[in-house]
């Protein structure tokens, strides 16, 4: 009799099938080494091929070198692919990545507006688009999987993740989720809620994050405490995850924070009861990066006990990154005393494995360098200028409500241009991008906003740019209007924790300053509101604020010179002081 296939690498069974023939197969140290994520820089042919690790991810930054191209990246992943594919079971590893406004760890990759600007759009269908020019992207580059969309819904913009949110709406975060389609492919109207859904080789795995509750946190703290009751929570902060999970999303991320004193990445009721349970949500949860080594803080340097919480609560994958080995040993020494029950292990694993069968791992493991030409191309960047444009928000148009200052003449004399953002990718793109923070200057390819502005004018328009006027400035000059670009600098996650909002890089004296001088429209170039003093808008002319908007600023000058109109709201409530936050409970 001819040998029957092996069930679990024949395509035309059914997923379920394939995962339990391949669950039977494996042994506790495969099942442990499938929920581990590790970082690209301790990935090697032992911890794949001896250990058959699940995961590997790229932290914010981690490329395989400076400006690596999207060929360097699918050379990269597909090495580790090889490594996973000549383990005993040949079980694929998913390659992840934070592609959160785009590819954006990627050098010469399409970055789009920050998810503040995309919510200020209020456009579906927009986000669902951008959703499909990321996927191809990161497809492109031999990546699988990543780690968004962030659909916490954010209460106060002291937050250092305020950029991340779409809004302090649910119903605009809701709205705005369409991006898991683009991302993943849109399900049939059949498929049911909560199982994954991958259409093909052109989508990648998404990640709804961080459940839950993330944009609550008291004060705005990063990584707080958001206090408040079950049903508040259900209301403000769960309400986008339902339809993540009608899209199929595969994987959720928990969250750092906590829900009234009690860590997310071991809360059993919520992970387990909730999420698995009540929302019947079929593929994995993920832990944060190092997420359950918070746990140990109240508990010393147990890091089996940040094992057991974690797995136990209902997480299928730890990221761990870096020191698995101890993760391993400890995560099976559990197993085996009885702590973590290997009902819990299979569980987990099952789960992971319907995301990688679902995602067509097992047939197609390999980048498709097809998909190379994608990559910062024409038609990406014609929609990441349609963001821009979109997401510009109208705060003030002329000190006379009879005489609006906008559009500005493309054909003006002469035009001064100012400010630290003016020509400055880094500071347009900010935090996740190329780094994990982000930094300032010519970080990655696209076209800044003084080269918008001189690609606009007419030829006989005269464009002077002075980052940091002075009086000097002004000395026998005859400007027809000046443009004043300010903001915030990059930053991420805790970094951007701020109790004062006020216009860094002395930006409101530098406004002061030309506006006296010269009528100015201010661009504001920022992840959430700042402090707009009373006397500072009496002295400017025109105000917009244009958020995070990525690589392509010639969206901006579309909008500022006339070409299209504005059609941005405000996603968040634009505050007077910071006593008075949150202005949200």
């Amino acid at each position: 009799m001819a040998n029957l296939p092996v069930a679990y690498k024949d395509p035309a069974q059914p997923v379920e099938t394939r995962v339990r023939d391949l669950l039977s197969r494996m042994s506790l140290t495969e099942k442990a080494a499938q929920m581990a994520q590790i970082e690209r820089s301790v990935a090697t042919p032992h911890s794949l091929n001896r250990l058959a690790i699940g995961s590997v991810l790229s932290a914010g930054g981690s490329a395989p070198r400076e400006q690596a191209s999207a060929t360097d990246w699918a050379d990269m992943v597909d090495e580790i692919q090889s490594w996973a594919l000549s383990s005993r079971l040949g079980i694929p590893i998913i390659y992840g990545s934070d592609a959160v406004h785009g590819h954006n760890n990627l050098f010469g990759a399409t970055i789009f507006p920050h998810n503040v600007g995309l919510g200020a759009t209020r456009d579906s269908e927009l986000a669902r688009k951008i959703g499909v020019a990321t996927a191809l992207e990161v497809r492109a580059s031999g990546i699988h999987y990543t780690f968004a969309p962030c659909v916490a819904v954010c209460r106060d913009p002291r937050w250092g993740r305020c950029y991340e949110c779409y809004g302090e709406d649910p119903e605009i975060v809701r709205m705005m989720t369409s991006i898991v389609s683009g991302l993943q492919g849109t399900p049939p109207d059949e498929h049911p809620a909560g199982y994954p859904f991958i259409a093909g080789r052109n989508n990648v795995i998404a990640c709804a994050k961080h459940f839950v509750g993330d944009g609550g946190t008291d004060k705005g703290i990063n990584e707080g405490n958001t206090i408040c009751t079950f049903e508040d929570l259900e209301r403000i902060h769960m309400n986008p995850y339902l339809d993540c999970l009608a899209q199929g999303v595969s994987t959720i991320m928990v969250s750092y924070s906590k829900w009234n004193g009690s860590p997310l990445h071991s809360n059993h009721f919520l992970v387990t009861d909730i999420l698995k349970g009540k929302l019947g949500f079929k593929g994995f949860v993920i832990s944060d990066w190092e997420g359950i080594d918070r746990l140990s803080r109240p508990h010393g340097s147990n890091y089996r006990y940040c094992i057991s919480a974690s797995i136990n609560a209902g997480i299928d994958m730890i990221m761990v990154p870096h020191r698995y080995g101890q993760f391993l040993e400890d995560l099976i020494f559990l197993v085996e005393s009885g702590e973590v029950p290997m009902s819990r292990i299979n569980d987990a694993v099952e789960r992971i494995l319907r995301v990688k069968f679902i995602a067509g791992l097992f047939e197609h493991p390999f980048s498709d360098r097809s998909l190379l030409h994608t990559v910062g191309c024409k038609d990406h960047r014609e929609l990441a200028q349609e963001a821009v444009r979109k997401s510009l928000v109208l705060l003030k148009n002329g000190k006379d409500s009879n005489r609006p200052f906008l559009p500005l003449d493309k054909n003006a004399r002469k035009i001064l241009v100012v400010g630290t953002h003016a020509d400055n990718i880094g500071y347009q793109c900010g935090g996740w991008t190329i780094t994990w923070h982000g930094s300032s200057g010519r970080i990655t390819t696209g076209t800044t906003i003084l080269e918008a502005i001189k690609k606009t004018v007419g030829e006989k328009s005269e464009v002077i740019y002075e980052e940091c006027p002075s009086a000097a400035t002004f000395v026998d000059q005859d400007f027809t209007f000046a443009i004043a670009v300010v903001g915030e600098v990059a930053y991420a996650e805790f970094l951007g924790d701020r109790s004062n909002l006020n216009i860094p890089l002395n930006g409101a004296s530098m406004i002061s300053l030309v506006a006296s001088r010269v009528p100015t429209l201010v661009i504001l170039i920022s992840g959430r509101p700042l402090v707009l003093e009373r006397h500072l808008m009496d002295a400017i002319d025109a105000l917009i604020a244009a958020w995070l908007p990525g690589t392509e600023a010639s969206g901006i000058t579309d909008v500022v010179f006339g070409d299209h109109e504005f059609k941005g709201s405000l996603p968040v409530t634009w505050f007077r002081t910071v006593e008075q936050l949150p202005l949200k409970a």
